[in-house]
């Protein structure tokens, strides 16, 4: 299947237009890493995440933004408080229970739209990835929340679109450095599974200069409130 090479932020502001002055929920903050991009685009920005380290650790990366620790399925904000809502690579992290009464709470908490970004259990980065944390279960119960959502009329779907992300690494070590980064759960296993790692690597990477990309699919889905 073929799919056009994005990166994440271009699909966003794709979907959600001009970034300045809006009031934007990062749902899902984790470190910050979004926060930080949205706000130098001109958003204003709060983020969410139910890890308080992780809420500490955007608190100092992004300064400018306001963050909070609270679960994606009850949130602490009123209807329509914010101008858009994103949820990147963060729903499959959500209990699966609780997927749709996340999605649920994201439309009511915004007056336009909701971009929810995920990936699929499907490319070279995840081969190499899966090794170290395989999410194939809980990446397809996060598809299989926002189809039933959708279904059900909880939320409504404006679109959905899929592309592939490029990553690009200087080595082995560095894809495992931001593996753990993402997740420092994941350094143990990291750490004795970085052969076989490198070995995934050297089958499935492309070569680029002294290092290699991996390619990650993700789908978007891009909702809004039910009418």
């Amino acid at each position: 299947m073929s799919r056009p090479v994005r990166t994440s932020l271009s699909v966003i502001e794709e979907a959600l237009g001009p970034l300045e002055g809006k009031h934007v929920l990062d749902l899902g903050c984790g470190h910050g890493a979004l926060a930080k991009a949205l706000v130098r685009r001109g958003a204003e920005v709060t983020g969410v995440d139910p890890q308080i380290e992780a809420v500490e650790a955007a608190e100092q990366a992004v300064p400018e933004a306001r963050f909070v620790q609270a679960g994606a399925e009850h949130l602490p904000h009123r209807d329509g408080l914010f101008d858009a809502v994103v949820i990147l690579n963060a729903l499959h992290h959500v209990p699966a229970p609780l997927m749709r009464a996340a999605l649920r709470e994201a439309v009511r908490v915004s007056a336009g739209p909701v971009l929810v970004i995920e990936p699929l259990a499907e490319g070279s980065f995840f081969e190499a990835v899966r090794l170290v944390d395989d999410e194939t279960e809980v990446r397809a119960l996060a598809q299989a929340a926002l189809a039933d959502a959708i279904a059900a009329g909880d939320v409504a779907l404006t679109r959905v679109e899929e592309y592939e992300d490029h990553r690009a690494f200087s080595g082995p070590e560095a894809l495992l450095r931001k593996i753990v980064e993402v997740d420092p759960a994941r350094a143990e296993i990291a750490a004795r599974r970085a052969p076989e790692v490198a070995e995934v690597v050297r089958a499935v990477a492309e070569p680029q200069g002294e290092g290699f990309v991996l390619i990650q699919p993700h789908r978007a889905h891009l909702l809004r409130r039910p009418s």
